[in-house]
């Protein structure tokens, strides 16, 4: 009696065909991945009396804009940050401000990729400019004082890691 694989006499799934990419929705909810499992991180905390699973937010969400129902007014959305604003914060401040941004960049930039996809017009595209000009200033903040430090190590290390932003 001949012994076969028991991988080889299970039938292909298509989601790992590298000739068919699944969609952005199918990776989102998770029926592209093996077997439909939903890629949610569970944390689990136990303790003597019992044990809970919290299930935690996919992290591809934040790739998208909270869907808003038709009831709601449209947002306002606010101006570029100024380069005088931008100078009154701290160096951590600034550092944080641009994850911020650049999280919000993507989130825009994915979004305006997905509804030209489907042929849809991206709303608010006024918005995108705004947080490029914010990060724009960000870097000629941080570039100002890399400029002014006096020690000229720091100074270098400095423009380094700006230039790595």
């Amino acid at each position: 009696m001949m012994v076969t694989d028991p991988q080889k006499r299970q039938p292909r799934n298509p989601s790992r065909n590298p000739l068919i990419k699944p969609s952005i929705t199918a990776v989102f909810n998770g029926s592209a991945l093996p077997g439909g499992i939903a890629p949610l991180c569970v944390d689990r905390t136990s303790t003597a009396a019992a044990s809970t699973a919290t299930l935690l937010r996919n992290p591809l969400e934040e790739l998208f804009e909270k869907d808003r129902s038709p009831e709601d007014e449209k947002p306002v959305y606010g101006r570029s940050w100024k380069a005088s604003e931008l100078r009154l914060k701290s160096w951590d401040d600034l550092n944080k401000l641009w994850y911020v941004l650049l999280k919000e960049k993507n989130m825009l930039m994915t979004q305006r990729q997905m509804l030209q996809a489907q042929n849809l017009r991206f709303p608010n595209p006024e918005r995108i400019p705004k947080v490029r000009k914010s990060m724009c200033r960000i870097k000629h903040v941080l570039t100002e004082r890399a400029i002014d430090e006096a020690d000229p190590r720091r100074s270098a290390d400095m423009k380094r890691m700006i230039n790595a932003l």
